[in-house]
């Protein structure tokens, strides 16, 4: 099957940079603990509804699964990146890690706890992004959380605006638009949270960051 041209770019791009990238994700995800709080509400809601397994979807070199891991939620890592996975599974060799696409996850149907989408759905075209939170409920079990962080864009009319991502073209969303298609796949908005432009010293773009459950 013939791949969309936007995964064989991706992949191209992440294969290539994959040792310098993770040096910078690695030390963007140490220094905000805006995206840990939201993160640690995932992983305390997963673990009270029971010992449930979570797929950390675009999980780079595997450094936000293992974090997963560090607050006692049961989770793998899938990437798109060869490369990625590679460096995942050495650093954590402990953790499960495949390479995989996110719109066709190997995941049996409601039968996941949690899916994290952590910063992995900026290179979605927006015109695909339906796609792919379609899958993400269909590998939900009813119930089983979903969050999903991106880069903001504050617009009343349209979805997405692309911009020049540092390894390969990128889309910021509409925290708003984004929580109607979740409603029209299956899954609920439960909370959000927004962090300021301020807060982002690179582009000065808003951060959204939506948590949402599929419908029991």
């Amino acid at each position: 099957m013939t791949e969309p041209d936007f995964l064989v770019a991706t992949r191209a791009a992440y294969d290539a940079s994959a040792a310098l990238y993770v040096e910078l994700v690695s030390q963007t995800f140490l220094s905000n603990p805006l995206d840990h709080a939201m993160i640690s509400v995932f992983a305390e809601l997963v673990r009270g509804a029971g010992d449930g397994l979570v797929a950390d979807v675009g999980c780079g070199p595997g450094h936000v699964t293992a974090h997963l891991g560090s607050l006692g939620v049961t989770a793998f890592g899938v990437d798109l990146s060869p490369e990625m996975i590679a460096i995942a599974r050495d650093a954590h060799p402990g953790l499960r890690f495949e390479v995989g696409r996110m719109e066709a996850l190997d995941v049996e149907d409601a039968s996941l706890a949690g899916v994290l989408a952590n910063y992995s759905i900026i290179h979605t075209p927006p015109e695909r992004l339906p796609l792919t939170l379609a899958e993400f409920h269909r590998v939900l079990a009813p119930g089983g959380l979903l969050l999903v962080a991106f880069q903001g864009y504050d617009h009343p009319s349209e979805l997405a605006e692309a911009f020049d991502h540092k390894v390969s073209l990128a889309y910021r969303y509409s925290p708003d638009r984004v929580a109607e298609l979740l409603l029209k796949a299956g899954l609920t908005e439960v909370a959000r949270l927004i962090c300021a432009p301020g807060e982002d010293r690179l582009r000065g773009f808003p951060h959204a960051h939506l948590l949402a459950r599929r419908t029991a």
